[in-house]
């Protein structure tokens, strides 16, 4: 994605096309493709705030000289829920199909896994 399109007004209407949030049978809400994904799509980026403090839709990314951050989420994705088997998975901020989703099908990832990569919901 060019950085010209990294700012919070595109990625959240981008989002918005490719992804909705509504009820998840897995927990609260969740987040669910409106569109067809393959393996290796990009889905989106989860944009934010950095945080100083866990708050339940904080992400925590390990920069690539090893030192954390956090982002609180302010957009789609911070509604993202966990799964053992999850069809989706972040590099870095960017989160990226594992496997293909189908439009209407839950998007998850595994909040443990990755490295460098966990979430707290």
């Amino acid at each position: 994605m060019h950085m010209d399109c990294m700012n919070p007004i595109f990625l959240t209407r981008d989002l918005a096309y490719r992804l909705d949030v509504r009820q998840s049978g897995i927990h609260g809400r969740g987040v669910f493709a409106r569109q067809d994904f393959q393996t290796g799509d990009y889905i989106g980026t989860y944009w934010g705030t950095k945080a100083r403090e866990v708050t339940p839709y904080t992400l925590h990314v390990q920069n690539e000289d090893g030192t954390l951050f956090l982002i609180e989420g302010r957009n789609l994705l911070r509604y993202i829920n966990h799964s053992d088997d999850p069809n989706a998975e972040f590099d870095g901020i960017h989160l990226i199909a594992r496997r293909c989703i189908v439009a209407g099908e839950e998007i998850t990832f595994d909040y443990s896994a990755g490295e460098g990569i966990s979430f707290t919901h």
